[in-house]
């Protein structure tokens, strides 16, 4: 009875022994994890499957954002158009990821490429076509395009239904991957939009919005510009850009008055 006990005792310290080493090992590994977030660079090795955007693979065509053609759209405010196709120049910048315009016959009643974009992408490479109503027909545009040596391609502009889905689909079957952020593209209908979203998705082009392009390149607030990436936010979404307004208000009362 004596030896029974006895050994009872000994495999209940030995089960504290082990349960008090996982727990530490638990919370160990649990504080390394917290002190160490995983940086943004080592998120996009970790994606295996490479089903998210790779900031190093990718190029961002903005076609036919012009004057002229905003005029004709109606499936989205112009003011909101703006607006989006100004934040993938922003994001663009920021992620030193190269941009390239052009513009469909600037100098008639299309009118001039919208001028925010290389305002906030200085960088960003202006490709002038000679009629052709597809970027992707014009020989120096692809070539531009190609020497990047980038395979996925994320497009705006303005037709969506042509300017946007020409090319997104010439590339698409030419092997790269294709984009088409739909809110930053604009169409002279609903139905126009509708329509070209369904043909772009049933070819493999990926629809995107505007906040899934930045928010997807960002990956995590675990990096030094992520001020910049905050500013995307507030002027994509203004209601959010109130929310950190009324934060920071809210965080600025609980310090205590200096004396």
């Amino acid at each position: 009875m004596k030896s029974f006990r006895s050994s009872k005792t000994v495999t209940s310290l030995v089960v504290r022994t082990l349960l008090a080493a996982g727990v530490f090992f638990i919370q160990s590994v649990g504080d390394y994890a917290y002190a160490q977030p995983p940086l943004a660079a080592d998120l996009v090795k970790a994606d295996v499957g490479k089903v998210l955007i790779d900031p190093a693979d990718t190029v961002i065509l903005l076609l036919d954002h012009q004057s002229g053609l905003f005029q004709t759209v109606k499936d989205i405010s112009v003011a909101e158009l703006r607006t989006n196709t100004i934040i993938l120049a922003k994001v663009a910048n920021l992620m030193k990821i190269p941009v390239i315009t052009t513009a469909s016959v600037p100098t008639g009643p299309n009118g001039p490429l919208m001028p925010e974009i290389h305002q906030n992408a200085p960088d960003a490479i202006y490709v002038p076509r000679t009629g052709e109503i597809s970027a992707w027909d014009n020989k120096q545009f692809v070539e531009t395009v190609r020497k990047t040596g980038r395979k996925t391609l994320i497009i705006a502009g303005v037709w969506t239904s042509v300017c946007v889905a020409f090319p997104a689909l010439q590339a698409k079957a030419e092997g790269y991957k294709v984009y088409t952020v739909m809110d930053a593209s604009g169409d002279p209908s609903e139905m126009a939009s509708r329509t070209t979203l369904a043909r772009l998705a049933q070819a493999g082009v990926v629809p995107v919005s505007t906040n899934a392009v930045f928010c997807e390149l960002q990956r995590t607030w675990n990096r030094p510009d992520a001020a910049e990436f905050g500013a995307l936010y507030g002027a994509y979404a203004p209601n959010y850009q109130a929310v950190v307004e009324s934060y920071q208000k809210a965080q600025e009362a609980l310090k205590p008055e200096k004396k």
